[in-house]
């Protein structure tokens, strides 16, 4: 039976009583007191990487003992940081960092409790199923997965485990996100009727490529690098100097599906919150968008979408290109990034560099005393910490995470065929397009299997 072409239903029986899965476990982790360290692994250590690592490297209670990396120079960088840090730290010599080139040895590290994974976006799901079954909690990086079917197998392997999961959309532990999706779920607007949610497509990156869309010119593997292991599930593709450059791996279709999930991840995880939606997507997707041509990189740009949510909430997703005109008539410090929600009463607008509204009043400490209170956090990473010590949910869940990103790829087949799609979220399905369906899933090389 070829995954391209089952439903979610056959999938999942297929994907979860066959092969490897059966080794899934209880995640119940070694007990951890008050005053015990939480042991974490950091796999890929990158730009994004490195930044996460920096941000756990400041939680009490916390400490990072062993990096991966398919780059040799780069793990080892990594880790002499660690050991720097921790030596200045402490006043004493510290050299206690494990470094490893292959994920499934760190995660055979018993002392390590959970792992915090920011790797290309094609190795995020498989790394983290890897984790989950070798008992280990998982901080992973945004977007989730290259597939909807992945996805949802992930999405499986920790409610069956009890693995504690937080996604890297960090504006949900920000106060001005936290504030605005308040105001849109406690009546303050009115009746929220639309949203409009917009981010940087690849436009904004064309200065770090060596060639417009990326260089296509193959180019020797640098020595320090195992691309084969870089590749793994991903289609073979001969390396080019912007094939695995820390921007380059967001546009090249085999790794990414692009920015439209990349950077789209967090205004639209802020949109679902506001929405109140964690558990549901839009069930249907219409408009336009461009996919990039003429260089290594095919994902989409220029997009502009209408979604429609069963309640009749609609949200309009747009790169900034197309934003900046619809959304500066009403907001005048219009960013790259943001998230509307428009209600009877009114509108709140917010990105990273505030929250504004239609009117101030919206904006009054008092507005936040009633209805209903949104999980607060005032650190993304010491949350996750701070979880994986009670056992209880991190406030970026896996459903909140596989419902975001699922807009995503729902918008990117819908301008990949040129057409609308429609969405079972009860089964979901996207129904009555077999073609359309066949691109939840993808391919993957073997011996890469989730």
């Amino acid at each position: 039976m070829s995954l391209t072409s089952c439903s979610r239903r056959t999938f999942l029986h297929a994907a979860w009583s066959l092969g490897p899965l059966l080794a899934l476990r209880t995640v119940k982790g070694r007990t951890i007191s008050a005053n015990d360290r939480v042991c974490l692994g950091h796999i890929g250590v990158g730009g994004q990487g490195s930044g996460l690592l920096n941000n756990f490297l400041q939680v009490d209670g916390a400490q990072s003992i062993a990096v991966c990396d398919c780059f040799e120079s780069r793990r080892r960088d990594r880790a002499q940081h660690i050991d720097a840090f921790y030596a200045d730290k402490t006043g004493r010599s510290y050299r206690g960092t494990r470094i490893y080139a292959d994920f499934h040895e760190l995660l055979a590290n018993a002392q390590i409790d959970a792992v915090v994974i920011a790797t290309p976006d094609h190795w995020h799901v498989p790394i983290a199923m890897e984790a989950i079954r070798a008992g280990k909690d998982v901080y992973v990086e945004k977007p989730l997965g290259v597939s909807v079917a992945e996805n949802l197998a992930l999405r499986h392997a920790v409610q069956q485990t009890g693995a504690i999961f937080q996604y890297g959309t960090q504006q949900r532990s920000g106060y001005y996100f936290w504030q605005a999706c308040t105001l849109a779920r406690n009546g303050s607007l009115g009746h929220v009727h639309t949203m409009h949610a917009w981010c940087t497509d690849i436009h904004s990156q064309q200065s770090a490529f060596t060639a417009v869309n990326g260089s296509t010119q193959p180019i020797p593997v640098p020595a320090d690098l195992d691309y084969d292991r870089w590749l793994g599930p991903a289609a073979p593709s001969p390396y080019t100097a912007d094939r695995c450059t820390p921007y380059g791996t967001y546009h090249h279709y085999d790794n990414s599906i692009g920015f439209i999930a990349g950077w789209g991840a967090h205004p639209l995880d802020i949109a679902q919150w506001g929405n109140d939606s964690d558990s549901t997507a839009p069930i249907e997707y219409e408009g336009t968008g461009m996919i990039t041509r003429g260089g290594l990189f095919e994902t989409v740009c220029d997009w502009d979408m209408h979604c429609r949510y069963a309640n009749g909430v609609t949200l309009r997703f747009m790169s900034d290109g197309v934003a900046a005109p619809v959304v500066r008539p009403y907001h005048a410090a219009f960013r790259d990034h943001g998230t509307t929600f428009f209600g009877a009463d009114g509108w709140v607008s917010v990105c990273r560099s505030g929250i504004y509204a239609s009117s101030e009043s919206l904006l009054r400490p008092e507005r936040l005393r009633h209805g209903p209170r949104l999980y607060r956090s005032s650190n993304h990473y010491r949350n996750f910490i701070e979880c994986i010590r009670l056992r209880r949910p991190a406030i970026s869940p896996v459903e909140a995470a596989v419902q975001s990103d699922l807009i995503s790829h729902l918008c990117d087949i819908s301008i990949r065929l040129g057409r609308k799609i429609r969405w079972s979220p009860q089964k979901e399905e996207i129904i009555d397009d077999a073609t359309a369906a066949r691109l939840l899933n993808r391919p993957r090389r073997s011996p890469y299997h989730l």
